[in-house]
């Protein structure tokens, strides 16, 4: 099993490269460039500009400056050699002047813990909409299973439809206009993001959408298991029902719902740019955005290998948890 891991590992490395090189052409293929809006405001001038490119290598042939990035260059300010990501250095930043794409998405701010930093905030934005999503979703599809074409059952299968079908930022909006505008529960941009109340609209929108898709497959898989021969057995030997459901259908049940929790994780952490954009959240996804609009090439492939790194890991912590889970599960060598 090791070696399955192992394999699994060293397969990262050409994903990022892919990942890097099919970025970084499609960046350099979209008009415009990190001081266009800088000079159309008369901020820089062409001779600025020039000086700039040169400075962060932008004067060099495309593929001099892809690996420069990826494996490193000679700096045209210290004449010395200055790896690139090979090394973990994912470069800096065009826009934010002096400051690497690690120091914006790592580094909290003075006197704060790491939890503050834009990553920090992603994260926790994210751990939160998957615990909102597991604590109501899992339990939501078991009673819907036990409780097959009942109020509940239709009342379940209704709420998850309503997920499934509904973007998050139009889910996002409703949320707004119903709990910030019309009732006054929560503020849109909160003063503090100390405050446990500012994080329920952003983490309940972020992950109601997973709460869905979980509640379903959970729904689906026990109803799946319900009719094993196994558990038919197990009633007919007399256990009591409690033990039938949480001991034996339950373990195999959740094999398929384990299987997206990884990849929820990565995805709520990842895909919650917009979100935050829209409750002004001072997280990763937010400064990606931002990225994008500027045209700030390192911070936005940076970020992107940042993400594809986070997925592949969430896959692969998904093959422990199969494992773990059922003990039946062997990987392949």
């Amino acid at each position: 099993m090791s070696a399955y891991f192992i394999r699994r590992i060293l397969w990262l490395f050409p994903v990022l490269f892919v990942v890097a090189l099919i970025t970084f052409s499609l960046m350099h293929a979209a008009p415009g460039g990190p001081w266009d809006r800088d000079l159309s405001s008369r901020q820089v001038d062409a001779g600025t500009q020039k000086v700039l490119n040169a400075y962060y290598g932008l004067d060099k042939p495309l593929w001099r400056q892809f690996t420069a990035y990826v494996f490193g260059d000679v700096s045209s300010t210290t004449d010395k050699f200055v790896c690139g990501l090979v090394c973990g250095n994912l470069g800096p930043s065009y826009r934010v002047r002096g400051s690497t794409v690690q120091d914006i998405l790592f580094k909290p701010p003075k006197g704060k813990g790491f939890e503050y930093s834009r990553f920090g905030y992603s994260l926790r934005l994210g751990l939160i909409s998957l615990v909102f999503a597991i604590v109501l979703g899992i339990p939501a599809g078991i009673f819907s299973a036990l409780k097959q074409n009942s109020l509940v059952d239709y009342l379940s299968g209704f709420i998850s439809s309503v997920g499934i079908s509904i973007p998050s930022f139009v889910m996002a909006i409703f949320m707004i206009i119903i709990f910030a505008t019309t009732l006054h529960w929560v503020s849109v941009v909160p003063k503090s993001w100390d405050e446990a109340k500012a994080w329920v609209l952003p983490a309940a929108v972020l992950g109601f959408g997973t709460l869905a898709f979980a509640t379903r497959l959970t729904r689906a898989s026990m109803l799946e298991v319900l009719r094993q021969d196994y558990i038919r057995t197990a009633r007919a030997k007399g256990l009591h029902e409690n033990i039938v459901v949480w001991r034996h259908m339950l373990r195999n049940a959740l094999i398929p719902v384990v299987t997206i929790l990884g990849p929820a994780l990565a995805g709520l952490v990842t895909g919650s740019f917009i979100i935050e954009t829209m409750f002004s959240f001072p997280g990763m996804g937010r400064a990606y955005v931002t990225a994008i609009s500027q045209r700030d090439y390192s911070m936005i492939l940076g970020t992107t290998l940042l993400y594809v790194l986070m997925v592949s890991l969430a896959n692969l912590s998904v093959d422990f948890l199969y494992v773990i889970i059922d003990p039946r599960i062997r990987l392949e060598e």
